[in-house]
C-alpha cells in the first residue's frame, strides 16, 4: 500500500543542496513557495519560483545523481515527500502525476536543448523546416547518400514550394537509385528495422513517433555551420523522440542509426495506453529523461567555462558520471572517444581545436590507446574538474 509523508521546512531552510548525493526521494509542494537555483549561474532555467502541485529534485531522485541545484524555502512550506521507490506505485494511483513530470520534463529539455546550441555550438538554431535542406546538402557533399535523400525528401514533402524545391527533387531521384534510406514515411507497424547510416528522422521534420532501442545504436546529431555535431550515442533500451511526441513540436535534432537497429515505434495512441496500463514503462521513460536532463544541466556548467583545457577535463568527468563509473584509489578508465569527439562535444571552434587538444594529449594524465582517451586515475581527473568548475563559479545572490 502506498503511504506518503508530509515534510515541513520553516521558512529560508534548505529543501536540498547542489551536489549533496541525498536523492533517493523528491517532493511535491503542498503549501507555500520554494527557490531554486544553480551556483554560479544566471541563465533562465536555473532559477525558478515553485508553489503547491509542483515538483522539487525529480530530476536527481529518478536519475540516480547528485543534486543538480539548491532549493530554499521563501515561506514556511508544506511537501509531499516521494521516494524513489515509491514512483510505480504513485504513478499507477494518479495517472495525471506522471504526465505532468513527464511533460514538464519535455518542456525543461526543449529550454535547456536551446540554452546548450546557443553556449556550445554559438549558434541559434532556427526550427524553420528549410534547414533540413541545408542538413541534406551537409550530407550529400559528405558523400552520405542514405541520409541526403532521406533529408531531400522530407524537405520536399515539408516544402513543396521552398526556394530549394526544385534542386532537392533533382537531387533525390539522382540519388535514390543508390540509396538504402527506409522508412520515409511512418507505418502502422510497431517495430523498424533501419540498416547502418541511414536517418530515422532529420532535424526541424515534424513527427510524433517516440522509439525504443531493440538493438543497435543511434547517433543523435545536429549539423551546424557545415558541421555535424554528435549530441549522444544511444543504445538498447534507450527512448528518444519523445520531446516531438510529448510537444507536438519539430524535432530538435536528428537521428540516424549507428548500427545496423531494430526499433520500438510509439505512437501518440500507444503512448497514451501505456502511461495508462504500464506504469513500468513510464517508470523507465521518467528515469531516462531524468537522466537526459541531469547530463544537460551538467553540460550547461560545462558550456559556461571558458579555458577548452578546463572544458574538456570536465567532459570527461561528465561522462565518467553518466556512466557511474567506480572511482576507487587508483581506478583507471578507457573512453570510446577520440579527442576531436571529446572536442565536438565540448563545442570547441575548429579552428582552435588544434591547439587545445595539442595541449590536452601533452597532459600527463591523458593517454591516447588506438587513438581513444585513456584515464589512468579518475579520482584525480574528478578532484581536478572539480577545481576547473569552481574557478568559474560566482556567488549567487540568495
Amino acid at each position: 500500500m502506498l503511504q506518503l509523508s508530509f515534510v515541513n521546512f520553516r521558512k529560508d531552510s534548505y529543501l536540498l543542496v547542489e551536489g549533496k548525493a541525498e536523492n533517493d526521494r523528491f517532493f511535491i509542494i503542498q503549501s507555500g513557495k520554494v527557490r531554486t537555483f544553480r551556483q554560479g549561474s544566471s541563465l533562465s532555467d536555473s532559477n525558478a519560483v515553485l508553489g503547491p502541485g509542483d515538483f522539487i529534485g525529480v530530476i536527481p531522485c529518478m536519475s540516480a545523481h547528485s543534486q543538480i541545484e539548491t532549493a530554499i524555502a521563501l515561506t514556511d512550506v508544506v511537501v509531499i515527500s516521494v521516494n524513489r521507490e515509491q514512483y510505480p506505485a504513485l504513478i499507477s494511483k494518479n495517472t495525471p502525476v506522471a504526465m505532468k513530470i513527464i511533460r514538464t520534463f519535455a518542456n525543461r529539455m526543449r529550454v535547456v536543448n536551446e540554452i546548450l546550441t546557443r553556449l556550445t555550438l554559438k549558434n541559434t538554431v532556427a526550427d524553420s523546416p528549410e534547414k533540413m535542406y541545408s542538413i541534406a546538402s551537409y550530407y550529400d557533399k559528405m558523400g552520405k547518400t542514405d541520409l541526403a535523400v532521406f533529408g531531400y525528401y522530407q524537405y520536399m514533402k515539408e516544402c513543396p514550394d521552398g526556394i530549394h524545391s526544385d534542386n532537392a527533387k533533382k537531387r533525390f531521384i539522382t540519388l535514390k537509385a543508390r540509396s538504402h534510406a527506409v522508412h520515409f514515411e511512418s507505418s502502422a507497424g510497431n517495430m523498424r528495422n533501419y540498416p547502418k547510416d541511414t536517418m530515422i528522422f532529420s532535424e526541424c521534420q515534424s513527427g510524433q513517433d517516440m522509439f525504443i532501442i531493440q538493438s543497435g545504436k543511434v547517433k543523435i546529431s545536429k549539423v551546424v555551420e557545415d558541421n555535424e555535431v554528435i549530441l549522444a550515442v544511444l543504445q538498447k533500451g534507450d527512448f528518444f523522440g519523445e520531446m516531438a511526441l510529448l510537444e507536438n513540436k519539430p524535432r530538435s535534432a536528428s537521428a540516424i542509426a549507428h548500427e545496423d537497429c531494430a526499433l520500438t515505434v510509439v505512437n501518440r495512441k500507444n503512448f497514451d495506453q501505456m502511461v495508462a496500463t504500464q506504469p513500468q514503462l513510464i517508470t523507465r521513460l521518467t528515469v531516462t529523461l531524468a537522466e537526459r536532463l541531469w547530463s544537460m544541466s551538467r553540460q550547461l556548467i560545462n558550456a559556461q567555462l571558458r579555458d577548452p583545457m578546463f572544458k574538456l577535463f570536465d567532459m570527461l568527468a561528465l561522462q565518467l558520471e553518466k556512466n557511474r563509473v567506480p572511482l576507487n584509489k587508483g581506478s583507471s578508465y578507457q573512453f570510446d572517444l577520440t579527442p576531436y569527439d571529446l572536442a565536438n562535444m565540448c563545442g570547441i571552434p575548429q579552428e582552435q581545436q588544434a591547439i587545445a587538444l595539442g595541449q590536452f594529449i601533452k597532459d600527463s594524465r591523458v593517454r591516447l590507446v588506438s587513438n581513444k582517451i585513456y584515464i589512468a586515475d579518475c579520482r584525480e581527473l574528478m578532484k581536478a574538474a572539480e577545481f576547473y568548475r569552481k574557478q568559474k563559479q560566482q556567488p549567487s545572490a540568495h
